[in-house]
């Protein structure tokens, strides 16, 4: 755990923030880069990316606050603690998405063409948030007895993030963002051989929700609220982020198919 990467005087940078600022960064890159290699107006799909994400970021926190609703309203300081968390990203994802689509029709933006490059930028700078993540000790793991096994020592994270100390527990913020990279190098493959616009953001889709599917089995940072069956282990356990996640696999399957036969036609 390092959640403070760099103190000078007054100045203080987090861990947390600068990795999340430079998957932001990568993936506008990424975007720009590759809008220009499609033929497509990199300059105005780089205003909707930038505004995507600030859209993306509210909607994420609006959904941490929605689950935790009645923490904040018996503990109004809590709210603050909003400005540190990245938030919900499963909820940023949706507001994103959902304004995106609005954007790209009013700009008339290619739709499934740029969301074909926003894709794999996703993956990537998801990546490297959730590298933020575990210097921060935030959205940590259960117990654990493996090789592997991170133990937090930082009294002051572990007073923002709740992550026990000395505790052996799963490193799954290293876990998701592995996973993260793997996704992005399968779907930087894919979008060189495309048969159809939308194939890779419906492929984004279905790999993004299998990997956070897979591993909700090693949170340990969720309380009883999170669960939609809570069973007497992990595994017969179905939490909120999981069911969201079936639901991602559907909707991706069924948009590919859908443009598939778009395409067709």
């Amino acid at each position: 755990m390092h959640p403070i990467l760099l103190k000078l005087g007054p100045l203080t940078i987090h861990t947390y923030g600068f990795m999340m600022a430079l998957g932001v960064a990568l993936g506008l890159w990424f975007i720009y880069v590759q809008a220009k290699k499609a033929g497509l107006d990199a300059p105005r799909i780089m205003d909707a990316a930038f505004y995507t994400i600030i859209v993306s970021l509210i909607g994420a926190k609006l959904i941490l606050l929605a689950g935790d609703i009645s923490l904040y309203l018996s503990n109004p300081r809590e709210l603050f603690s909003l400005a540190r968390s990245g938030g919900v990203f499963q909820g940023g994802l949706t507001f994103g998405v959902i304004f995106a689509l609005w954007y790209f029709r009013r700009k008339k933006i290619p739709t499934w063409a740029t969301a074909d490059i926003i894709g794999p930028a996703l993956a990537l700078g998801h990546g490297f948030g959730r590298i933020g993540c575990y210097s921060a000790g935030c959205c940590y793991g259960s117990e654990c007895s493996l090789p592997w096994s991170a133990v937090f020592r930082d009294e002051y994270a572990s007073g923002l993030t709740g992550v026990p100390l000395n505790t052996p527990v799963h490193p799954v913020q290293l876990y998701e963002a592995a996973l993260n990279f793997l996704n992005f190098l399968v779907l930087f493959l894919v979008l060189k051989r495309k048969k159809f616009d939308g194939q890779v953001f419906s492929l984004y889709i279905v790999n993004y929700s299998v990997i956070r599917f897979l591993t909700e089995y090693f949170r340990g940072d969720h309380g009883e609220n999170v669960y939609f069956l809570h069973g007497a282990s992990a595994l017969s356990s179905l939490s909120y982020p999981q069911l969201y996640c079936i639901l991602g696999i559907i909707a991706g399957i069924a948009l590919a198919v859908i443009l598939k036969r778009r395409k067709r036609a």
